[in-house]
């Protein structure tokens, strides 16, 4: 028997006791939090979160009567460090601009992760804690200024909308909670086929997601956007068939947890660890080969709980894929 139809097997004998999972619903909708937590120590951010932002995170309130204009930003993931280079592979970052035409003031607002994206996709693995240790937590940055240079040098700054200031102050108070409630970054959109129609597992929550999260609730509230324009986002996929529930950190690592499972869900993730030599990069891209796409196995963290992704091909993709300015409200 392969490894993974054992952990198949004995995954699916495991999810029975939860009885809550048996009518699942796909894809698994994203847990919000009543508020954020403070993050632990350990994590350390190579990169200071949003240093420019204002530090209690509020947004300031515009005249209702003022016009704002809404600017799509776009620009290569890592352009400070690696110029267009990730641009060439439609690897792109996706921000929100807005102009006051009473004041004149720009302002940005882009979501991204506290602790870069490394440790948002995989946990640390330490020898002192029997459970991966996870540094993931995503938030909105809002502050004064576009960098035009930044997003129109091998990206984009394009007007998509114009709205009130009444309009822009209701999404601020929304924009508000939303990065108050949604704490964690997902990088993963997990789907059945890489079909247009395929099953979605789980969806991503990333800075596209901000952005087209964000363009909905300004259409919702009355925004008319500029449907000519395309807009297109990077994501990210892993395909499987249905996923099985494993279970929490508590349930498989604390003491009556499945230790099987758990020291394989240890030894997943060691493979994806920081700061390896060159020999230990190599040696760990050939047993990630081997465990994702020979043995079909993918532990997968999503809502703070783990499941078991029997692996497909083409097992991970990368697309630039169109998805339209939403319709306002009137004409929806």
């Amino acid at each position: 028997m392969s490894l993974a139809t054992w952990l198949l097997l004995t995954a699916v004998f495991i999810s029975a006791g939860f009885g809550e999972k048996q009518q699942q619903v796909w894809p698994v909708p994203y847990k919000h939090f009543d508020y954020r937590p403070t993050p632990d120590p350990f994590c350390q951010a190579l990169y200071t979160f949003c240093p420019t932002g204002y530090p209690d995170g509020h947004i300031p309130l515009m005249k209702d009567d003022d016009t704002i204009e809404v600017f799509r930003l776009q620009a290569p993931v890592w352009e400070f460090k690696y110029g267009d280079l990730l641009g060439h592979f439609k690897i792109m970052h996706d921000a929100i601009g807005f102009r006051s035409s009473l004041t004149g003031e720009n302002y940005t607002a882009e979501w991204y992760e506290l602790f870069q994206l490394g440790n948002c996709t995989f946990p640390h693995v330490r020898p002192d804690v029997a459970a991966p240790f996870w540094c993931n937590q995503g938030a909105a940055c809002f502050f004064r200024g576009i960098d035009d240079q930044h997003w129109k040098k091998n990206g984009s700054l394009i007007t998509v909308a114009k709205l009130t200031g009444s309009i822009f102050n209701q999404m601020a108070k929304w924009m508000k909670k939303d990065n108050d409630t949604g704490i964690y970054y997902e990088t993963w959109t997990v789907q059945a086929h890489p079909d247009a129609n395929s099953t979605v597992w789980f969806e991503s929550y990333d800075c596209s997601k901000f952005v087209l999260r964000t363009y909905q609730k300004l259409a919702e509230l009355g925004a008319i956007f500029d449907k000519k324009i395309q807009t297109n986002y990077t994501r990210i996929f892993l395909y499987s068939g249905e996923p099985v529930f494993l279970g929490n950190e508590t349930y498989l690592f604390g003491p009556q947890g499945n230790k099987t499972i758990a020291n394989e869900i240890r030894d997943f993730y060691y493979s994806f660890r920081p700061h390896q030599s060159p020999t230990e990069i190599l040696l760990s891209l050939i047993q990630v080969f081997t465990e994702v796409c020979l043995e079909t196995v993918f532990f997968f963290f999503y809502n703070f709980e783990y499941w078991y992704l029997p692996m497909k091909s083409p097992f991970i993709k990368i697309t630039y894929e169109e998805i339209p300015l939403p319709n306002t409200k009137e004409n929806t």
